[in-house]
């Protein structure tokens, strides 16, 4: 690991005894070691930046595919296309893979890509601020022996927005006397054969863990606050003939990913432009619910009230059957309170229950790592964002946080598509700003604010249009502003052409201090890292 001071402070990665020092300085800092960091680490080292480090909370790379290890966890885009397009796998068993194979993969691709001796696991950033003076940041992280500071010239945050849970504002859940867990945070050694279980939510997650609840539990209470659109789940096996061609013959996964990708890409005229366009997916999506749910009454309770696409669409072959079951019960009333062995409804309803689970999702909006993370003008990135909501200029960089990087920011999500395209054309709109950087000698750059506003105004105005905003829905997409700071509103290859170029001509960039030392070449960083860590 590249040190350009002394080091301070120890931490250890899975699998390896022998501590590894924190370095005073690093030319990049990429905090958090999910797809969007460790693309972030690859593609930085492909480039000849090996003055690098990633810090991560977690003890393994993988971030959410990490940390949701739900019965039931799967992705639900293929994995054809939800992978990086640099480092294919012929290994898939399914064409939607559970989250086991999704993290073996995450953890094959950092191994073998040869940057794992920059990553520093359990080590977690405690707050970074930019010091003007020294046009760097000043970062301070913990780990197991205590806290350090050290300094970084550019800051890439990979935290991204499904990392931390939201637990639900209810009265009395904190007396809750039975066992209580969050989705993402599964208690694998709670057994639920015959038990009385409550589930809290009807999302992405719920609607896997619901079907793998009912055929263990005693009894299934399944509370509801909306009822989602669900379409039927096309996944299938791979043959072992099917996934010896797709070892053998790259061209074949290449096909597969760009089928996969144009068929996806076709959902977003009906999401921006001509919501009469899904009504092909709204009949598929009701049909699915009449051919699951036999009893006209509970049908009715699932139908959703809002147009398809205005909350994220879903897709199980299982859960409306599972909800069918003779022991679920669907709840529609809100709830009114939790108490210490039972969940209380509005009407009065008292329902025992011995294990509760949460499925509220995640702060999406209000991103707690921007508490964290303090600009050029002594405000943190959440006092900057609570007064007019998220925003960043092509959801990766902000006015008053020079050389701040932000993988999976504002407006950057999907609801239809692979993140991981989002991610790697964001990581290379990163890379081309550090090759300008190199190139030109800046020791920082930072969007205007006119090129900010100039970006997210139009992102504003062509949201109005988007099913989002027309649909009928209450959704986690939307802030407190009612303004929807979470997703992309155009086609994808078209993010990833208006960041093909780092356009530094909409950036405030500082020349470096005069002095006589100089940033190490690409070539002498490597030399150094390669003498550290001999």
């Amino acid at each position: 690991m590249t040190a350009t001071g002394t080091t301070t402070g120890t931490t250890t990665r899975p699998g390896h005894d022998r501590p590894h020092s924190l370095p005073d300085h690093v030319r990049h800092l990429v905090v958090g070691a999910g797809f969007a960091g460790l693309c972030a680490a690859i593609q930085l080292a492909q480039d000849g930046e090996h003055d690098l480090l990633v810090i991560e909370k977690g003890d393994d790379v993988g971030g959410t595919w990490r940390d949701n290890t739900y019965p039931g966890a799967a992705c639900d885009v293929p994995s054809q296309l939800y992978s990086f397009s640099f480092a294919p796998n012929p290994d898939w068993s399914m064409s939607f893979s559970p989250q086991p194979e999704i993290q073996a993969y995450l953890r094959r691709v950092a191994r073998e890509s040869g940057t794992l001796d920059r990553f520093r696991f359990r080590t977690a950033l405690v707050s970074a601020g930019w010091d003007e003076d020294a046009q760097r940041w000043r970062v301070e992280v913990e780990d197991g022996s205590g806290r350090h500071t050290l300094t970084a010239q550019t800051l890439v945050v990979a935290a991204g927005g499904l990392s931390e849970p939201r637990l639900p504002d209810i009265d009395g859940i904190e007396d809750f006397g039975g066992e209580l867990f969050h989705s993402a945070r599964w208690r694998h050694d709670v057994d639920l054969t015959g038990k009385r279980v409550a589930v809290i939510g009807t999302g992405a997650s719920a609607i896997q863990i619901i079907p793998e609840i009912q055929r263990r539990a005693g009894h299934l209470d399944v509370y509801q606050r909306t009822a989602p659109y669900v379409l039927p789940r096309r996944d299938r096996r791979y043959g072992r003939l099917e996934r010896l061609a797709l070892r053998h013959l790259p061209g074949l996964q290449r096909l597969y990913r760009t089928a996969i990708y144009w068929g996806r890409e076709s959902y977003v005229p009906g999401f921006t432009r001509q919501p009469r366009l899904a009504l092909p997916a709204k009949r598929l999506a009701l049909a699915n619910l009449e051919r699951g749910v036999s009893d006209p009454e509970l049908r009715a309770r699932l139908t959703p009230t809002f147009e398809i696409g205005c909350k994220r669409i879903l897709i199980s072959n299982s859960y409306y059957p599972a909800l069918d079951a003779e022991n679920v019960e669907v709840v529609t009333d809100p709830i009114a309170r939790v108490t210490p062995d039972a969940v209380v409804s509005e009407d009065g309803t008292e329902r025992p229950v011995d294990v509760l689970v949460v499925a509220t999702g995640f702060f999406t909006t209000e991103l707690p790592i921007t508490e964290r993370l303090t600009g050029r003008d002594g405000r943190t990135l959440a006092e900057q964002w609570r007064t007019g909501g998220m925003e960043a200029y092509k959801g990766t960089t902000v006015p008053g946080f020079p050389n701040l990087f932000m993988l999976v920011g504002p407006n950057t999500g999907l609801g239809h598509s692979s993140m991981v395209f989002i991610i790697e054309s964001q990581v290379a709109y990163l890379r081309a700003a550090v090759r300008t950087m190199r190139q030109h000698r800046y020791a920082a750059v930072e969007p205007t604010p006119a090129a900010t506003r100039t970006w997210n105004a139009d992102l504003q105005h062509r949201m109005r249009r988007t099913v989002w905003s027309t649909g009928g829905c209450s959704s986690w997409y939307l802030d407190a502003h009612g303004r929807n700071t979470t997703l992309w509103p155009r086609a994808t290859f078209t993010f990833r052409r208006l960041l093909a170029e780092f356009d530094v001509a909409a950036y405030a960039v500082r020349a470096p201090h005069p002095g006589p030392t100089a940033e190490p070449s690409p070539t002498a960083a490597h030399r150094e890292t390669e003498d550290v860590t001999a």
